[in-house]
């Protein structure tokens, strides 16, 4: 029988033949450590992963009070180790996948300190807890005890994420990542940069025109090193930096040993109950942010195991709580904006090797003094370009106003966590929401409080905004996929998503400002009575759906009786 199913005539058996060779076995694949293509992706993390550290080391020093010696010889050498081993192990999962898949462009997934949970873990944890005690040190066993349930939370969605992302439409992961992006990783340090445009600007152009175009430097001088350098310069020649500041950051340098510090971190959880109101919501939040990282990364042509990249978040921020740090770990967005820089396997073990001697030798209040901010943060804006764009370029045309949606409630959190900055910076630190409060004037610069009407009088929306930024990336994933299945007309899935909020809402980890019972209990009954408006429409289209089949089924029972008769007339004939 030949392939198109006719008969032919019996071919000749075969002719016997020699015994055939053993086929070669395969080598594996020639995978190169380093390519250029490293060179430049490891600047730009490099230079990102030390704004943050900066960052945080004045966060613990300058806010929650607690002294150098403990932040350079105990905090920096764990968050060392956490960086450490997390870019050594991306990097084994990078070149394990480009061993697998028989291709070299394969780059591994960046990793450092959390940046949201930078800011949260002090202000919200860490400095609460400094002003009621007056103790820095148990500000700082609050925030050990805080990653630690963070940590936990993230290795136990590693088996629920998996399943999260099959059932979420591509446009709610990406919108809400670039929602992220936006506000958290694009807004702080475009604010920096126009501090001092002089200094940033011709940063950026550098940084643009090395990343998007395939122009090239005299010498292949990597495009990041380039950047820095001259912002550098230009801070210098003009007075922005201060030499002062590293004769007295030199007095800092000293070497750090991580060390077990177990007792901190007991004796932290001994007073955990508090902290589970933020740290249940944002340890989904990290996983959520891991889980739509793996998404991103996806789309640029690296499919990573979400499991195995959520297991090595959890563990860092459980080993880093352990050894005293309370900055959990996270894969950085930003996935296709080192690829298209060409970083490859291990660009990202280069930042925490790197990195990590710096946590090591105290050198961060050093580099503090020595590069300008303004030098180095353009590449984040840089990475919030890539992702913002990826959002939209990633998805179908028709799902952009579900990209845009999931976009929202992240720039909510960010314009309301603002708002609350600058009422504490002036002395007020509660928002009272009841129609008739009197404006309560700060007394010793502390203990005011402002009356929502006050705020509503001046055309802020704080109530709303705080309320939409609660939970902002499970908001967006919500929000963003009830859009795309509206679009699509998959009612149903649409209705699935609202009972989901719905819950969500009702427990706090979503619109809620704790976990708890009927924490807001109007926003899950505007989720539900969404749904049911989904579930009318699903059954409108099953009811038009069956009368179309039956009209259908109708007309074709004519059309054949017809036929019928025809034949018998012709055959009568």
């Amino acid at each position: 029988m030949s392939a198109s199913g006719t008969g032919t005539a019996p071919s000749a058996p075969p002719e016997p033949s020699e015994p055939s060779a053993p086929a070669p076995s395969r080598s594996p694949m020639a995978l190169p450590w380093w390519s250029a293509g490293d060179t430049n992706a490891f600047f730009g993390l490099t230079f990102n992963v030390l704004v943050n550290v900066l960052v945080l080391t004045g966060l613990l020093i300058g806010v929650v009070g607690l002294g150098t010696h403990d932040v350079y010889h105990t905090v920096l050498p764990a968050l060392g180790i956490e960086l450490l081993v997390g870019n050594v192990y991306y990097t084994y999962l990078a070149r394990r996948l480009a061993r697998r898949e028989g291709r070299s462009d394969v780059t591994a997934m960046p990793y450092g300190p959390s940046v949201p949970h930078m800011f949260i873990v002090t202000f919200v944890i860490m400095l609460p807890t400094y002003l009621s005690t007056k103790n820095p040190v148990r500000a700082w066993e609050s925030g050990l005890a805080w990653a630690f349930v963070i940590g936990v939370i993230v290795l136990i969605g590693a088996f629920v994420g998996p399943y999260v992302r099959r059932w979420t439409p591509r446009a709610a992961l990406l919108g809400t990542l670039a929602g992220i992006s936006v506000a958290f990783i694009s807004m702080r340090p475009a604010g920096q940069m126009w501090e001092a445009g002089w200094i940033a600007l011709p940063v950026l152009v550098i940084i643009l025109i090395g990343f998007f175009t395939d122009l090239k430097l005299p010498g292949n001088i990597p495009i990041g090193l380039a950047a820095l350098l001259v912002g550098t310069a230009i801070g210098w020649i003009g007075g922005f930096m201060e030499p002062a500041d590293v004769g007295s950051a030199v007095h800092d340098i000293a070497l750090g040993v991580p060390t077990l510090q177990f007792h901190l971190l007991f004796q932290g959880l001994s007073h955990i109950g508090p902290l589970l109101a933020t740290a249940i919501p944002l340890g989904i939040y990290n996983f959520t942010e891991g889980m739509t990282n793996v998404e991103s990364a996806a789309v640029a042509g690296d499919e990573y195991n979400l499991r195995s990249v959520l297991l090595a978040d959890g563990t860092g921020a459980v080993v880093g709580a352990a050894l005293g740090s309370p900055f959990p770990p996270a894969v950085y967005i930003g996935h296709p904006g080192w690829k298209a820089a060409g970083g490859r396997t291990s660009y990202s073990m280069g930042t925490g090797v790197v990195v990590a001697a710096l946590c090591f030798s105290g050198m961060f209040g050093l580099l503090g003094a020595l590069l300008p901010m303004p030098a180095i943060v353009p590449i984040l804006l840089y990475i919030g370009l890539l992702i913002g764009a990826q959002a939209f370029q990633a998805v179908p045309r028709a799902h952009a106003a579900a990209v845009m949606i999931a976009i929202i409630p992240n720039v909510a959190s960010w314009a309301q966590g603002q708002m609350a900055d600058v009422l504490s910076a002036v002395g007020y630190q509660t928002v009272d929401f009841a129609s008739d409060a009197k404006l309560i004037p700060p007394s010793g610069g502390s203990g005011g409080v402002v009356p929502e009407s006050a705020l509503v009088n001046a055309g802020v929306i704080y109530k709303g905004l705080l309320t939409l930024g609660e939970g902002a990336v499970l908001v967006g994933l919500i929000l963003g996929a009830i859009v795309v299945f509206l679009i699509d007309r998959q009612f149903h899935k649409a209705a699935a998503y609202c009972a989901a909020g719905a819950a969500l809402s009702f427990v706090g980890l979503i619109h809620g400002a704790k976990v708890g019972w009927d924490m807001n209990g109007q926003m899950a009954l505007g989720y539900l009575f969404a749904g049911l408006v989904c579930v009318g429409f699903h059954f409108r289209d099953r009811r038009k759906a069956a009368g179309a089949a039956g009209a259908t089924g109708a007309a074709g029972e004519v059309g054949a009786v017809q036929a019928a008769d025809g034949t018998a007339e012709a055959a009568t004939a």
